[in-house]
């Protein structure tokens, strides 16, 4: 299976310490609201986009896991792709990692493909993870946050708390079954509507926080536009 390694920095209630963790499978989950309402508000959002409804609610889009990386940018093709913050599932040793990423996906290209969409963008996440079963007991609070720069301004794109979607249990049970997430799995697990709608941006940052733990981790992007030839 292909693959790679990358190393963590996991942080725990009494330290920190560094591991490299087997990458070979990604998944992005996706129409993963636990209200069905703001999840509709989000599939509504695409549909203006052009983008068609989901075939069903959650969906589970596999990706090549050399997209799941650590990057200060990205390149992407033309000016039609905009990043999500989600929550990032990490299995490996037997144990599952909580962390945050960015569904970074071409907006033109998911108009008519959303599998090939979700394909042609690399999807950066924090270097740090924390141990699921710290954050377990009060999964809901943790709450999901984005800020972008549009031109030249960085503005809120997204917040929302975890109560707002489905709990990591659930997903798991949907996506894979009874025997769970296998070992070597990152998973995505869905985003909330932008604040003004989706949009390109020259800069994309994502975090996820703790406040119980009172605790943060997070990343930032520059997205490199490429030329669109002929």
């Amino acid at each position: 299976m292909t693959g790679q390694d990358l190393g963590f920095a996991i942080h725990t209630r009494t330290g920190t310490m560094s591991v490299r963790l087997p990458v070979r499978r990604a998944v992005i989950a996706g129409w993963t609201g636990r209200d069905a309402a703001a999840r509709d508000h989000h599939i509504a959002e695409l549909e203006a986009l052009g983008i068609a409804r989901p075939a069903s609610t959650p969906i589970f889009y596999r990706v090549s896991a050399t997209r799941i990386l650590f990057a200060d940018a990205i390149e992407v093709s033309g000016g039609t792709s905009s990043g999500e913050v989600e929550f990032v599932l990490v299995r490996a040793g037997g144990k599952t990692y909580v962390g945050v990423g960015s569904d970074h996906t071409d907006r033109e290209v998911e108009t008519y493909g959303v599998t090939v969409s979700k394909q042609m963008c690399d999807k950066p996440v924090a270097p740090e993870l924390w141990p699921y079963e710290e954050v377990a007991p009060h999964w809901d609070r943790l709450i999901l946050r984005s800020h972008a720069v549009i031109d030249g301004a960085r503005v809120l794109y997204q917040e929302g708390a975890l109560s707002g979607m489905l709990p990591p249990g659930e997903l798991i049970e949907k996506g894979f079954g009874p025997g769970g997430i296998p070992d070597g799995t990152v998973m995505f697990g869905g985003t909330f509507a932008a604040k003004g709608g989706i949009r390109p941006a020259s800069r994309f940052e994502f975090e996820l926080e703790d406040p119980v733990l009172e605790r943060r981790i997070g990343a930032g992007y520059d997205i490199v536009e490429l030329p669109i030839l002929g």
